[in-house]
């Protein structure tokens, strides 16, 4: 029982809306309502008590996380594999959005914490800061995990929280931000069109936040990638980057390609943090049991591949 300080009928009704959200593949509240085992024969009734439980203020979304977390950590650092955190933004609905941290599992990921704000825009750097630290508190001892972020989360700001928490980083950078190298200011823009494409020990924007700075242009890509990284600066580093776009497939399992988040009308942001409690909750029993499954009830075909974490390029 991995919650058992929570009070039980809000266990049950979490465990409840979780296993139909699963079954029925949809946030929709009235798809929930229609298929929810519960006595009340009226959907309306269905309805309202799922409007309670998400409305529930006694159900803490970092609380009620924490176990399934600390338990997935555990098994990704098992293998001795590095843990790969990806920190990004999705439209939750018309009016909200959602910051997200996940950990890569596969070639997917999995939701780690969140923060829902009302807003058409980008989620700002304390919202971003609040969900990491929830996850840096359930790390295990004693792991040092790598981030990635796309050209949003590239912000000093950002980096120098890695910094303090010890943490690697593999984040892309704006091409027009500051870089100060040797009492020199330039572009990142302009390194590059010079040729410098591997920067050492450079301090990015005002701020004046230490990084090292790779950058790479793959044929028939329109601009380059420059990644802000916390080891010696590679081609190879640069690359690990690409681990990032396994938050994309997981935002799929949120939303056209699995549940609908978008369908579900919700206005509230503290309605809209459990309700992706609950899909992550069915999310992360869907991956344990295929976890177990690769494990306990492998096919000899299964066995000889096995099931891999993803490796960094100072893992190799």
């Amino acid at each position: 029982m991995r919650l058992p300080r929570q009070n039980k009928k809000q266990r049950e009704g979490l465990a409840l809306l979780a296993a139909t959200m699963l079954d029925v593949r949809s946030a929709n509240l009235m798809d929930v309502a229609a298929s929810l085992p519960r006595q009340a024969e009226r959907l309306d009734m269905r309805y309202q008590w799922i409007s309670r439980v998400l409305g529930n203020a006694l159900i803490d979304v970092d609380e009620v996380m924490a176990p399934y977390v600390r338990d997935i950590l555990g098994r990704l650092v098992g293998d001795g594999r590095r843990l790969v955190l990806i920190i990004d933004q999705t439209q939750a609905n018309e009016v909200q959005q959602a910051v997200v941290v996940a950990v890569r599992v596969g070639e997917r990921s999995l939701p780690l914490a969140w923060r829902v704000k009302k807003t058409q825009g980008a989620i700002g750097f304390a919202e971003q800061r609040e969900a990491l630290e929830v996850v840096a508190g359930l790390l295990p001892e004693g792991v040092r995990p790598v981030l990635m972020g796309d050209r949003f989360y590239g912000s000093p700001d950002l980096i120098a929280w890695c910094r303090t928490q010890s943490w690697d980083w593999r984040l892309r950078l704006k091409q027009d931000l500051l870089v100060f190298e040797d009492g020199g200011e330039s572009t990142l823009a302009e390194c590059f069109a010079r040729g410098e494409r591997m920067l050492t020990g450079v301090e990015l924007t005002g701020k004046r936040v230490p990084t090292n700075v790779a950058m790479v242009h793959e044929a028939g890509h329109p601009e380059p990638w420059i990644i802000a990284l916390s080891e010696a600066p590679t081609v190879h580093r640069a690359f690990d980057y690409g681990l990032r776009w396994g938050i994309e497939a997981m935002f799929s399992d949120f939303k056209t390609r699995g549940f609908g988040l978008e369908d579900s009308h919700i206005q509230r942001a503290d309605r809209m943090d459990r309700l992706i409690m609950v899909m992550a909750l069915a999310l992360f029993w869907a991956v344990s049991t295929g976890m177990w499954a690769a494990v306990h009830a492998a096919s000899p075909d299964e066995k000889k591949t096995g099931q891999t974490s993803p490796r960094t390029s100072s893992e190799a």
